[in-house]
């Protein structure tokens, strides 16, 4: 065997070596690619990291947001009220939407879903969770009985006590009707109260709108057969102020 031929030899082993072990990395590589620009963009994927980025801080391709970045669809998502200023979110937090049956009838369901197995069916802290773990409030007893829709909408938002925030979980649109709800249930009548509660302010069952100025700010009307314009996020334009 000629010199050459040896050579050549150990050369293909060597290559072939590298190729099998560099292909055993992952389970779908191919070992080696040909032509790699082909298929990794020049310009920076904010969502992909291939190589460290060496322009942008931290190596990575997706930039930090400017300072009081709002994301679409997230106007007012927060109220930006601090999670321990419950009083301020009493005097400054005003319910948007208009109370109406269809309103309060979603805010029933959103309470049973979300609420329920802590707060119980009929407001009372006798949910499942809430007879284990003890301390659940009772809606119909003592302050609780008085809360008004911005204290609640506060608390779904950031949580109290042993009570975890909901924020991320309850779209704004969404706290302000389970707000409705639970204000029912401060009647002490459950469920079953619903009915009175609108027949007290002057609306029938198949009434549309209520009025009452110490706990809303009726600015638009929210009906139930109007999809969000940003589903799942709340509607920009009805997410409650801070004002």
């Amino acid at each position: 065997m000629t010199h050459s031929l040896k050579l050549g030899l150990h050369a293909s082993a060597i290559l072939f070596g590298a190729v099998v072990a560099t292909s055993c990395n992952k389970a779908d590589s191919t070992g080696i690619e040909y032509a790699p620009q082909m298929y990794e963009p020049i310009a920076y994927d904010p969502l992909r990291q291939v190589n460290t980025n060496t322009i942008n801080p931290m190596g990575i391709n997706q930039r930090t947001p400017v300072v009081g970045t709002v994301a679409r669809g997230k106007e007012d998502y927060y109220s930006h009220i601090p999670k321990d200023s419950v009083g301020t979110a009493e005097r400054r937090l005003k319910n948007p939407y208009v109370y109406t049956k269809a309103n309060l009838e979603e805010g029933k369901v959103l309470y049973t879903r979300i609420c329920a197995h802590c707060h119980g069916e009929q407001g009372d802290g006798q949910g499942l969770v809430g007879i284990k773990f003890k301390g659940v409030p009772n809606y119909t007893a003592g302050a609780y009985k008085t809360m008004n829709d911005g204290h609640i909408y506060h608390v779904i938002q950031w949580g109290r006590n042993r009570m975890m925030p909901h924020g991320s979980q309850v779209n704004p649109e969404e706290r302000w009707k389970i707000a409705m709800y639970v204000r029912v249930l401060q009647e002490g009548k459950g469920p079953d109260g619903l009915a009175d509660f609108l027949t007290a302010r002057g609306v029938s069952n198949d009434s549309t709108q209520m009025t009452d100025q110490a706990t809303q700010k009726p600015t638009l009307q929210a009906q139930a057969d109007k999809g969000s314009e940003n589903p799942g996020q709340g509607d920009k334009g009805r997410n409650g102020t801070a004002n």
